[in-house]
């Protein structure tokens, strides 16, 4: 890793254990880093730490070596009131969107910025103790030896201490229907003490709506619980397609106007063209 990259990690870092509490809370959600190996790095004693390790950390913490840079859209801008609406009055939110357009990389630079916020990326695989172990692991505890109701007893307790924490799910729609029901359990345990935003493509709404309809188990209590509405992010626009080409820089409207013709309107598409004009230059 270049030594530029290096310390932009490092101030990443730096960042990042002001809003999580401390070192050893960060080191306890990264798995296979040591509180001494961040420490190391603080410290700028970076002889024996191996690039690997410098690329955990940075993913973690959220800086990339491709000189990639965030640009504010529309729908970053909705998620980012929405995130904080439902962190400062401990709302539950369901927000959905095509995929590619800006979800994930919004909520990370949420977390990365904002105290007691928790980004979970959910799995098909997901059962009900690894969500749970996830969610601790992100808050910097350890859940080893203890049963799943132990397990859920601690993160709620901890939840509970922290001010106005938020737990967001990217990709809700990925989870098994015994952990999404799951999240009636948290929701009750956390009323009024968390907020609690679901992230998922259009597939999650139509989901709990064929849930309810058909009378599945649940599915009228989480389509309650989030308020009987489903938030729908806005299509990606040329707008945004500029501002995103500017922040990385492309300037040139017509390759601007060609990569918005191209895209699709997935912001993924958009960051792929830019690289791909970037090498063409």
């Amino acid at each position: 890793m270049k030594h530029q990259d290096k310390i932009q990690t490092v101030e990443a870092l730096e960042r990042f254990i002001v809003q999580k509490g401390s070192q050893n809370q960060v080191a306890a959600g990264m798995p296979g880093v040591s509180a001494a190996t961040l420490s190391q790095m603080r410290n700028h004693n970076w002889d024996l730490i191996a690039d690997e390790m410098w690329r955990k950390v940075a993913k973690y913490v959220g800086v990339t070596s491709s000189g990639w840079n965030y640009a504010e859209t529309r729908n970053s801008k909705e998620l980012m009131l929405f995130f904080n609406d439902s962190q400062q009055f401990s709302l539950v939110m369901a927000v959905t969107g095509k995929a590619g357009a800006g979800k994930s990389e919004t909520a990370k630079k949420y977390e990365a910025e904002n105290k007691n916020a928790f980004l979970l990326s959910c799995n098909e695989y997901w059962d009900k103790r690894w969500f749970l172990r996830e969610l601790l692991a992100k808050m910097g505890r350890d859940h080893a030896g203890l049963t799943l109701p132990e397990m859920m007893h601690k993160a709620v307790l901890l939840l509970k201490s922290l001010d106005t924490p938020i737990i967001i799910l990217d990709e809700a729609d990925k989870l098994p229907d015994s952990v999404l029901l799951f999240f009636i359990t948290l929701y009750n345990e956390l009323e009024n003490h968390c907020g609690i935003v679901l992230m998922a493509t259009h597939f999650l709404e139509k989901r709990i709506k064929r849930g309810v309809a058909m009378e599945k188990k649940g599915y009228r209590e989480i389509y309650s619980r989030v308020g009987l509405r489903f938030i729908e992010l806005e299509t990606t626009s040329y707008a945004d397609v500029e501002k995103i080409c500017n922040a990385n820089g492309i300037e040139d409207p017509a390759i601007i106007r060609a990569i918005s013709k191209d895209c699709d309107g997935d912001v993924r598409r958009v960051r792929r063209l830019i690289f791909s004009n970037k090498r063409a230059a």
